[in-house]
């Protein structure tokens, strides 16, 4: 599997002032801001995610020998400690590993599941779907985790460290403190009503009852303790031990503050659930692109399906030499056509029938692609097509609305100097996940399961994302790598930001293999995000442009989305260095690091 075994290395001190393009890590965790940059360049190996601490806790791992996929998990497990409102323990994620001694692609789906007592009226009440609000701050809400599985899963099978060892910067981080930043800050302050609902969530991010102050210090014992516990036991201390016997307390009897009047649902989740988790290790799905292979996670997310499927529609048009408004008429419409498939026919497999082949196929992108014209829009919502009975501009039967998705995911990618390299995306749902904390525990519980649909669409129409028992919720979640024709890294990105994030990394890929822009670039451009809508979402780049007027002339209509995304990538350059690109402005900024930079 290309596993390099243990090293041992002496730690290079590095200087915590990290000012230039392409300036190394200092060791994580010193409880001092790091400075983000957004873009590096060196060898050695390389992390990009949305945290300047995170990414140097797996530089951390690097410098000491570890490989992308050690490096990838306490990346993750720092995350989880600085980014707790978009990832943790208490949430899942997909997980795309390149081996670089095999030239091979594999994926972790690491989704949450449905309890096993779910059926497909999880969320009606008296017949009628609940209210979104009622939903996502509930027991109902929570999915078994699988954040914890995936990790392990993925060091057992091409790792080189033991989960304890590469957990331990993420310990001292929860231990020592991080900088709260603006948009730490941020994110508290919109969650505030939620979090005093539960007591216990208040006392962790309303310290003494007060929103945290921007460059104060932010500790989480509770969580180091946790870390602590996973890295002597394993995650058999969620899965089978006292860790997950209060999981399920927590989730079937949400601590809620009788005062502030939140009626918390109860859930379904049990201990048997915890005990029959498996993280699943799968096969990607994979597509070809202007002579390149474009690997990404299967179902149940959509992603690798979406966006494969939206860039083989964009195959036969010249989008390197189109004008910046065809460009982005294509992508749009492309985006606009791979969602209504999306929602007819991508659920989890383990229930659904999905036509993954034949949503990949080229044939079938031929047929669909012939409806777009490059003077006219289609209208919203686009019937889908049938990818088993291709059929030339063929639509037929009700199109499916995109379901809500919380948007407030996190993603990282991870080089090493064995050529490996790893995708990950990791989430508890929206920004806060379901508000309700382990008591003692530190860390979020997801609310994923507000991914299904709480009712189908059309009562006429099969909906492959109805609850269901052990079901996994589809998700847009589409960590990507990119090979060329020798089975040699070019790049690898991914992002957060629920359903959008399919066309964040569509528009990134195209961003940077058709249009020729710097990764860090294709990452910062101003972002559409088409979803079978009525209206195009254009951030204030694109809304405030000419372009807009341009699109709006061919029939366009857009609506303003202030932030979409906040993707980070790595590319591979010809002679050997690696490039680690994350955001220039999104979110805060990202952080992109190298082991060694250079020019």
């Amino acid at each position: 599997m290309g596993r390099p075994g243990r090293r041992k290395l002496a730690v290079v001190a590095v200087s915590a002032a990290l000012v230039s393009v392409g300036a190394a890590a200092p060791p994580a965790a010193t409880g001092n801001a790091i400075k983000k940059v957004p873009v590096a360049v060196g060898y050695g190996g390389a992390v990009a995610s949305v945290d300047a601490d995170a990414s140097a806790a797996g530089i951390e791992v690097l410098k000491k020998g570890g490989n992308a996929v050690d490096a990838a998990v306490a990346t993750a497990a720092a995350l989880g400690v600085t980014e707790p409102y978009s990832s943790g323990i208490g949430g899942g994620g997909y997980f795309v590993y390149y081996d670089a001694k095999s030239r091979t692609v594999h994926t972790i789906d690491g989704r949450e599941t449905a309890p096993l007592t779910a059926g497909s009226g999880l969320f009606l009440e008296n017949g009628k779907p609940l209210a979104f609000a009622d939903a996502v701050s509930s027991g109902l809400s929570v999915g078994t985790p699988g954040t914890p599985a995936t990790w392990q899963t993925a060091l057992r099978e091409w790792g080189s460290e033991r989960l304890g060892t590469v957990l331990k910067p993420a310990e001292r981080i929860a231990r020592d403190g991080f900088t709260v930043d603006d948009t730490f800050r941020a994110q508290t302050a919109s969650n505030e009503t939620r979090f005093r609902a539960f007591p216990d969530t208040a006392r962790l991010f309303l310290p003494g009852g007060q929103l945290p102050v921007t460059g104060s210090k932010f500790k989480n014992p509770d969580l180091a303790r946790t870390y602590a516990q996973l890295g002597r036991e394993g995650v058999g201390a969620i899965y089978r031990g006292d860790l997950g016997r209060d999981i399920v307390a927590t989730v079937d009897k949400p601590p809620v503050d009788p005062a502030s009047g939140w009626n918390a649902r109860p859930g379904k989740l049990s201990e048997h659930d915890l005990a029959a988790y498996r993280a699943k290790l799968q096969r990607p799905t994979k597509t070809s692109y202007r002579g390149l292979d474009v690997y990404s996670i299967a179902p149940s997310s959509s992603g690798g399906t979406t966006v494969g499927e939206a860039l083989n529609i964009l195959e036969r048009t010249n989008l390197s030499r189109a004008s910046q408004t065809q460009y982005l008429h294509h992508f749009i419409e492309a985006s606009r056509i791979a969602f209504a498939d999306r929602g007819r026919w991508v659920g989890d497999p383990s229930f659904e029938n999905v036509p993954t082949n034949e949503l990949l196929s080229q044939k079938y992108a031929d047929s669909r692609a012939c409806l777009i014209k490059d003077d006219a829009v289609l209208t919203s919502p686009v019937a889908p097509g049938d990818p088993r009975h291709p059929a030339a501009c063929g639509a037929g039967g009700t199109a499916a609305p995109t379901t809500y998705e919380g948007e407030n995911t996190t993603h990282l990618t991870v080089a090493d100097k064995w050529g490996n390299v790893v995708s990950y995306t990791l989430t508890i749902e929206q920004t806060g996940g379901s508000a309700i904390t382990v008591p003692g525990r530190g860390f979020l519980l997801n609310n994923e399961l507000t991914d299904f649909s709480f009712a189908p669409a059309n009562p006429a129409v099969h909906d492959p994302n109805l609850p269901g028992p052990g079901k996994r919720p589809r998700s847009s979640i589409s960590p990507t790598i990119v090979l060329d024709r020798h089975g040699k890294p070019v790049v690898a990105v991914g992002s957060p930001g629920g359903a959008t994030i399919i066309t964040t990394v569509l528009q990134t890929l195209t961003g940077f293999l058709d249009r020729h822009l710097p990764l860090v670039d294709a990452i910062a451009a101003p972002r559409a995000s088409q979803r079978n809508a009525a209206r195009t979402e254009l951030e204030p780049g694109l809304y405030n442009s000419d372009l807009r007027t341009r699109l709006e002339a061919i029939g366009h209509s857009f609506t303003l989305n202030p932030e979409i995304g906040a993707a980070t990538g790595v590319q591979r350059l010809p002679d050997g260095r690696w490039v680690a690109a994350a955001e220039k402005v999104r979110r805060g900024g990202g952080s992109a690091m190298v082991v060694r930079p250079a020019p």
